[in-house]
C-alpha cells in the first residue's frame, strides 16, 4: 500500500478535526496528519453479535467485547484469529464513535479459507482479535475523491462519513460487477445522493477506465483508492505526480526491480531468492509451516529476527525483517525462524 506525503494545513482540515474529535478522534486534528492509531498488541476476546448478508456473497459481522472496545480511526483494520487459528486482516467499516461493537464486511472468495470461515460464523461464536491497526489513515485535505472497487468500500465507508460530517467537499465512485455485489455504498448515497456514483460493470459501460473514475477531480483533492491492484495501479499512473494519492490493495504488491539475493536460515540451508519472488515464498518451499497473513509487511505475522545483513523495503522494526517484502540490501541475509 502507498500513502502520499502529508498535506498542508487548511481550513477544511480544521473542520474535519473538530468532528473527528467528537467521533473518538476518528481522523486528523488542526490540519496536521496524525500518526496512525497505536496498535493494541494484547489479544482481545470478542463474541459474534450478528451476521447479516446485505449482498449475496458478503457477510457483515458485528463483534462485541466485554466492555468498551479500543478506539480506532477510519482506515483501520483488525487482525482476526478465526476458529481454525488462521489469521486474517479485515477493515473496520462501522462507526468509530460506537465502541460497543466492531463491524467488518467480508466477501466470500472461491477457495478462500479465511472468507469461508467468516461466512460460517454464527452469533455467540467467540473469536480473538489483535488491533486495531491503521496503515491507511485519513489525512487532512481541502476535498476528497474516494474510489472503491467491490469490497474495497470497507475502509472507505468510515472515511466518507467522517468527511461528510465535517462539511468538507467529497465524492465517491464505487465500482463492482453489479449492484448486488456492492455493499455499504447504498447507505452512503443516502448522505448525499449527488456525491455518490455506484457504477456496476453490467450497466452497459463495462469496466470503467481512469478517465471516468477521475472525471472532474479537484487538483487539490486527496484521492483515496481501495480495490483490486489493477485499479489502483491504473489510477496511480493517471494522476499527476503532485496529486495526493492514498491506496490500500487486497493483495501483495508486485515485485518491481527486484534483485536476486540469498537468504540463509540460522542453523539451516542457504536459499536463493530470485528477482521475482520473496524470501517468504522461497522459505515456505522448504518450511511450509512458516506463518504469514497480509503479505504486505504490516501485520507482523512473518516478521522474524534478522541475524546478519541489512534489508530494504522492510517495515519490520530494528533487528527484524518482514519475509514477505524485505529484500537484502547486499547479496545475503541470515534470518532466525525461531524454531
Amino acid at each position: 500500500m502507498s500513502v502520499a506525503p502529508p498535506p498542508h494545513p487548511n481550513g477544511g482540515a480544521r473542520a474535519l478535526a473538530r468532528v473527528a474529535a467528537v467521533a473518538q478522534k476518528a481522523s486528523v486534528r488542526s490540519g496536521r496528519r496524525r500518526r496512525p492509531a497505536a496498535p493494541v498488541d494484547r489479544e482481545l476476546p470478542v463474541e459474534v453479535r450478528s451476521v447479516t448478508r446485505t449482498c449475496p456473497d458478503v457477510a457483515e459481522v458485528e463483534l462485541a467485547g466485554r466492555g468498551p472496545l479500543p478506539g480506532w480511526r477510519p482506515g483501520a483494520h483488525l487482525d482476526v484469529v478465526l476458529p481454525s487459528g488462521l489469521l486474517r486482516q479485515y477493515s473496520l467499516c462501522g462507526d468509530p464513535a460506537d465502541r460497543s461493537v466492531y463491524r467488518i464486511a467480508v466477501r466470500a472468495v472461491p477457495g478462500g479459507s479465511g472468507s469461508a470461515q467468516v461466512h460460517r460464523l454464527t452469533p455467540g461464536t467467540r473469536l480473538t482479535l489483535r488491533g486495531p491497526r491503521n496503515a491507511f489513515p485519513l489525512a487532512a485535505a481541502p476535498s476528497y475523491l474516494f474510489l472503491a472497487g467491490g469490497i474495497g468500500i470497507t475502509p472507505i465507508a468510515p472515511m466518507v462519513r467522517a468527511v461528510h460530517a465535517a462539511g468538507l467537499p467529497w465524492r465517491l465512485v464505487h465500482t463492482g460487477r453489479d449492484l448486488a455485489s456492492m455493499p455499504l455504498s447504498g447507505g452512503l448515497a443516502a448522505l448525499a445522493p449527488d456525491r455518490v456514483r455506484r457504477r456496476p460493470d453490467d450497466d452497459g459501460g463495462g469496466v470503467p477506465g481512469t478517465d471516468e473514475l477521475l472525471a472532474g477531480v479537484d487538483p487539490d483533492a486527496a484521492v483515496y483508492c481501495c480495490g483490486p491492484p489493477p485499479m489502483i495501479d491504473a489510477v496511480r499512473r493517471a494522476l499527476p505526480a503532485r496529486q495526493r494519492f492514498h491506496s490500500e490493495r487486497f493483495s501483495p504488491p508486485p515485485i518491481r526491480d527486484g534483485r536476486p539475493f540469498t537468504v540463509a536460515l540460522a542453523g539451516g540451508p542457504e536459499l536463493p531468492v530470485p528477482a521475482d519472488r520473496t524470501a517468504l515464498d522461497v522459505i515456505r518451499d522448504v518450511r511450509p509451516d512458516v506463518a504469514y497473513s497480509c503479505r504486505q509487511g504490516f501485520c507482523g505475522t512473518c516478521h522474524v529476527r534478522l541475524v546478519e545483513g541489512t534489508t530494504v523495503g522492510d517495515p519490520a522494526g530494528p533487528g527484524l525483517t518482514a519475509l514477505c517484502v524485505g529484500r537484502a540490501e547486499g547479496a545475503r541475509v541470515v534470518v532466525d525462524l525461531g524454531r
